[in-house]
């Protein structure tokens, strides 16, 4: 198992390598979008909105939109980027010659694409404290395993969709169909009570919500012990069947 997560780890580097190579091209659109969310619907829609359970509207987002973050760059990173390294640059195709087999492929992809989306969620939190739409507390540093356990989700989601799509221009279809109701509907701009009761159970199946959930309770100091235990299990156990479909399909298309 060391040896296992030792070759995974390499795979990480590589990834870090190349990815510095452009770091501030990479890393912009990530991470300037939530912060204009911010700005835009939380200053701006939020000056005709008095508040919502005792907070303004850029308070209320914040931490959702924060962890949003790590979901598109888990996503991203593991569907267009992983099909380019498979598909047009035969990466993983030359890494199947060393000692890497696909099991530490798809751990390094895993392990590189979780990293990111920690740290891009850190980012977005840090900006929206450190402008004062929340306060500073140590609960912040919470968001780098939360936005760790989203990116394992939403970047296990990239790449079952890049197992299963036969083009690149496929993944505007998962995008559109996946992504964007994770997006809009896992309680960032209103609170998922709101929804019809379908849609509230449905929430339960999305990394996201639950990673929004986590991260509302860190960031707004509102801890609920069992409540966040509950939204954690959850998280993991979606996870862990996520993740075990990713493998699965991807060690197939790794040898396809």
């Amino acid at each position: 198992m060391t040896d296992t997560f030792n070759l995974a780890w390499l795979v990480t580097v590589r990834h870090w390598k190349v990815y510095r190579k452009y770091f501030w091209s990479n890393i912009l659109p990530t991470f300037v979008e939530p912060c204009f969310y911010i700005f835009s619907l939380g200053v701006g829609l939020g000056s005709f909105i008095n508040e919502i359970d005792g907070l303004s509207y850029a308070a209320f987002m914040g931490p959702g939109l924060a962890i949003s973050a790590s979901m598109f760059t888990a996503f991203f990173e593991s569907s267009y980027g992983f099909y380019v390294r498979l598909t047009m640059d035969g990466i993983y195709k030359a890494l199947l010659t060393t000692p890497l087999g696909p099991r530490e492929i798809i751990l390094g992809e895993l392990i590189w694409v979780s990293l990111k989306g920690a740290l891009m969620g850190f980012a977005v939190a840090f900006v929206v404290v450190a402008f004062g739409f929340l306060p500073w507390s140590w609960n912040l540093l919470g968001i780098l395993p939360v936005g760790f356990l989203v990116g394992a989700g939403c970047g296990s989601l990239g790449l079952i969709s890049s197992a299963l799509i036969k083009n690149i221009s496929q993944f505007q279809t998962v995008y559109t169909v996946v992504i964007s109701p994770l997006f809009f509907f896992s309680g960032i701009f209103f609170p998922v009570q709101k929804l019809p009761q379908a849609l509230q159970i449905v929430s339960h199946i999305s990394p996201l919500y639950h990673g929004v959930v986590l991260n509302q309770q860190l960031l707004w100091q509102r801890l609920d012990g069992a409540l966040f235990l509950q939204h954690l299990g959850e998280l993991v156990f979606l996870n862990g069947i996520l993740i075990f479909v990713a493998y699965r399909l991807v060690y197939r298309k790794l040898y396809s």
